[in-house]
């Protein structure tokens, strides 16, 4: 069968480094730290006391004050970017509006909304929890407000995978688009777990750093002295488009999916399988979906979380498929810049790659000074580089043993 080829004409972005895609592209460029300590809530019973949240957002623009209450942070920030990416694209939606669907991942949804009602139900009673509490909670009402705000009306789904959430969504709408089950979706992810119990939870499984006294420093992806993740907070949105379709209306078009590839560790709830097993058959489906070989990469946008584990098995994962090849590709993990943000992070780091291509520069691991023993590849250390990439791919592995790999092509007609 015949598959339709799939680029990318818009991008979307709310992180800590950039509330937008220029600011955050010239915050990784930069090597800037969007990590602080935590305002938004009392942390001083917590282990951790930091963050990468985005500060000063006025989401009126998109909606207005009556809907913002009533709905939750992660559905704000998803449908932010999504606005931003759909405009970047020049889509005319409302004219094809039937195949234009949407595709959003989110790993934890609405935290925020269910611990406000928790505490509710048990103070009040059940007569005073909101209407809205389902609407708001749900991970999947970042997709569902999406297509409201735009008016697609296409394929609509959610994927909840953990951190692996926006890459299997991506991946989902990668093959609609390929089967010509749609002509364009709007795909990504968005998350906002930075709360009392979203904290809290990650402070117990012991998951996350407690270099509280130096916040910039504290995510630290390959580094010998790392000691945990940094939770984070964004969204990241795309429009992929059929490429015919595309270059019908005379889009601009930034880059080409060209791989997509996942597999389960079936290992253990949060650690991931031994020497990156699951990893390393994701990695392989992808290469092989795409049709290239290893020597074709040039580039590798790291799941790289700073944790122990993490990055000892991911780096152990590409030296086991890339061989030689493996120190002679870029690596990196811009998790040191943005911190974790967890369902959202595929799509955010989607368009890191995509903008390589664009802008012919690989973004750095920053706070990467000494690496250890299992981690020796070349992880762009603390500054930005220039560099002709072809091909970029994308990890992503979630809580539970998801993986997600995805393979993005340089455009060149």
């Amino acid at each position: 069968m015949n598959k339709n080829r799939v680029v990318i004409t818009g991008m979307g972005a709310m992180t800590p480094i950039g509330k937008n895609v220029p600011d955050f592209w010239d915050g990784l460029m930069k090597g800037q730290s969007g990590v602080s300590l935590i305002d938004q809530f009392d942390v001083s019973a917590y282990t951790t006391k930091i963050a990468g949240t985005i500060r000063d957002i006025d989401f009126t623009p998109y909606f207005d004050k009556k809907e913002i209450r009533r709905t939750s942070r992660f559905i704000l920030l998803g449908v932010a970017a999504a606005i931003e990416a759909v405009k970047d694209s020049g889509l005319d939606i409302e004219s094809i509006q039937n195949d234009v669907g949407v595709e959003v991942g989110s790993g934890i949804g609405g935290i925020e909304i269910l611990e406000k009602m928790a505490v509710t139900l048990e103070k009040s009673g059940p007569s005073r929890i909101s209407p809205f509490t389902v609407p708001m909670m749900i991970p999947d009402m970042a997709a569902g407000l999406i297509a409201i705000k735009t008016g697609a009306k296409g394929p609509n789904s959610c994927s909840v995978t953990a951190c692996a959430s926006a890459a299997h969504s991506m991946g989902n709408a990668f093959r609609l688009i390929q089967r010509g089950e749609a002509k364009a979706m709007i795909v990504g992810g968005a998350e906002a777990a930075v709360t009392p119990l979203g904290l809290a939870s990650f402070c117990a499984a012991r998951s996350l750093s407690t270099r509280n006294d130096d916040p910039t420093k504290a995510s630290r992806p390959f580094d010998k002295n790392r000691d945990g993740f940094v939770m984070g907070e964004g969204a990241g949105i795309l429009v992929f488009e059929d490429y015919e379709h595309a270059k019908s209306r005379n889009a601009t078009i930034y880059g080409e999916i060209v791989g997509f590839g996942s597999s389960g560790d079936a290992y253990h709830i949060t650690a991931p399988a031994p020497e990156g097993e699951g990893a390393t058959r994701a990695m392989t489906a992808a290469l092989d979906d795409a049709g290239i070989q290893t020597t074709d990469i040039d580039y590798i946008n790291a799941h790289g979380t700073s944790t122990e584990l993490n990055d000892k098995n991911e780096s152990m994962a590409i030296k086991e498929i890339f061989g030689d090849h493996a120190y002679k590709l870029k690596v990196s993990s811009i998790k040191s810049m943005t911190g974790h943000p967890l369902g959202a992070a595929g799509a955010i780091e989607a368009i890191a790659c995509i903008k390589t291509f664009v802008e012919g520069k690989i973004p750095p691991t920053i706070n990467c000074d000494e690496t250890s023993k299992e981690c020796d590849l070349d992880y762009v250390p603390n500054n930005a580089i220039e560099a002709d990439v072809s091909y970029a791919m994308s990890n992503s592995f979630g809580f539970g043993g998801h993986n997600a790999v995805l393979i993005f092509k340089k455009y060149t007609c």
